[in-house]
């Protein structure tokens, strides 16, 4: 299986599950003008499942170092696949409240509240499990994006008191989502044998057959999750299953590609963690806040018309995201 041998390509790794987490919600974006968030969660969820089984079967079997897919899976013990089975229902529960509240508070204010949160409390319960990397340089970074996710606060009142619409609906989702979102990692991370991807210790999982588990355990949650959530939706009419079946073939395409997107960033993130450690990965990866956030200020133009100095607190938020990861990329 393909393993990332240098500390350097982790990074470039974890750069690019940064620009796949931050992008994804793209295209819940554009399906969402003739396609409700619930209906797209459905191929979402496929679209995970799907690039895991690609990478398992490719990446994760193929070159001669550690174990292949199939031969990993046999030997992985109970207590692991259920830990990469907890971490996937756990980041299911988590993901559809943040993309309800992407639907409800658009993407430039969802993604710094949820995945900020995120981030801190991942960051931190990463380390403790694992200690690897340096805890100033670290906490330092955590420190500033912090200061990012207040600054985001601040723009986003500033916006509402010139009249756009502040949904408080949708910061409590991003509030609930990131706190849940900040544990899915430790129970995947924990599958794995992280000190030895070549080798690892009997029962243990690589990242490839983890991140198959993990998406096995989303998509066998969300025919409890998604099927409350669309009989009992935060916004709009209840939806069912022939409302999904009644959908056009780009609507579905959307979605599919917008969980492989995910996914992607996903297992180069858990590829990357055998080198950088999962605090230093898993932090960066969530600097995918950064790209979010930019998608929403330029492209979909979630702040405009916002009251004079709403941009500077904009900018000031991208500084402070951009110092706390080159901080926590110097952890290490």
């Amino acid at each position: 299986m393909f393993i990332v041998s240098s500390y350097s390509v982790a990074i470039a790794f974890c750069i690019i599950t940064m620009l796949c987490w931050g992008s994804w919600a793209n295209t819940q974006k554009l399906a969402a003008k003739s396609w409700r968030f619930e209906l797209f969660y459905w191929d979402y969820v496929i679209g995970i499942l799907f690039f895991s089984i690609l990478s398992a079967f490719t990446l994760g079997s193929f070159g001669t170092q550690g174990r292949s897919f199939l031969e990993d899976l046999k030997q992985a013990d109970s207590g692991n696949i259920a830990s990469a089975l907890v971490g996937g229902i756990i980041f299911n529960a988590a993901n559809i409240l943040f993309s309800a509240a992407i639907a409800i508070a658009g993407m430039a204010v969802a993604f710094p509240v949820a995945i900020g949160i995120a981030l801190v409390l991942g960051v931190l319960l990463n380390y403790f499990a694992l200690q690897q990397g340096n805890p100033v340089y670290l906490f330092a970074g955590v420190a500033c994006i912090c200061l990012a996710i207040i600054l985001n606060a601040m723009a986003f009142r500033k916006a509402g008191s010139s009249g756009n619409k502040v949904s408080s609906k949708g910061i409590v989702l991003s509030i609930v989502a990131g706190v849940l979102m900040s544990f899915f990692y430790r129970f995947i991370a924990g599958s794995m044998d992280l000190q030895n991807f070549a080798a690892p210790a009997a029962g243990k999982m690589t990242p490839y057959t983890a991140v198959f588990i993990f998406s096995v355990g989303i998509l066998l949650s969300n025919f409890l999750f998604n099927t409350i959530l669309m009989k009992k939706p935060f916004s709009g009419p209840p939806v069912n299953y022939g409302d999904y079946f009644k959908g056009d073939f780009k609507a579905h395409l959307t979605g599919v590609l917008g969980g492989a997107i995910w996914g992607i960033g996903n297992s180069f993130n858990l590829i990357a963690a055998g080198k950088a450690g999962p605090a230093i990965s898993y932090g960066l990866g969530q600097g995918a806040t950064l790209i979010a956030a930019l998608w929403g200020i330029l492209i979909w133009k979630e702040f405009k018309n916002a009251p004079k100095g709403t941009n500077a607190l904009l900018a000031s938020m991208l500084i402070a995201y951009v110092i706390g990861l080159g901080l926590i990329i110097g952890a290490k």
